[in-house]
């Protein structure tokens, strides 16, 4: 499956922004979705993750409480909605797709996209 990042962009610090993932095929209701951001000279850090039926979201100490995991399998996307957001959020944000349950760990995702910028300026 090949996945699609758009939405990034650059705001400010208390801003929203809605980052979409669009996938091709019809097999993306199998997988699980996350979200992962690297920033400059940082490795890889985890953001989130949704289950195959959606009824289950995981989140990264740093986001939690501020962005919002969610797909629309009819749609074949999905979603990460950031709010209240802060200068340490600026990185290259990706989706990627997985099998198991949890994952949240590069190594268990297999499909990603080619990321979208975020700049969050203060």
């Amino acid at each position: 499956v090949q996945l699609v990042e758009s939405g990034g962009g650059l705001v400010q610090a208390g801003d929203s922004l809605r980052l979409s993932c669009a996938t091709s095929g019809r097999t993306f209701s199998r997988y699980v979705l996350g979200w992962f951001r690297q920033a400059p000279g940082k490795e890889r850090e985890f953001v989130a993750t949704i289950t195959w039926s959606a009824d289950t979201t995981y989140y990264g100490d740093s986001v939690k409480g501020r962005f919002t995991i969610s797909r629309d399998n009819a749609k074949n996307t999905g979603y990460l909605q950031m709010n209240s957001l802060k200068p340490e959020d600026t990185a290259v944000y990706y989706c990627a797709t997985a099998s198991r349950w949890p994952a949240t760990h590069t190594s268990e995702y297999y499909n990603w996209g080619q990321g979208t910028q975020v700049t969050v300026s203060s």
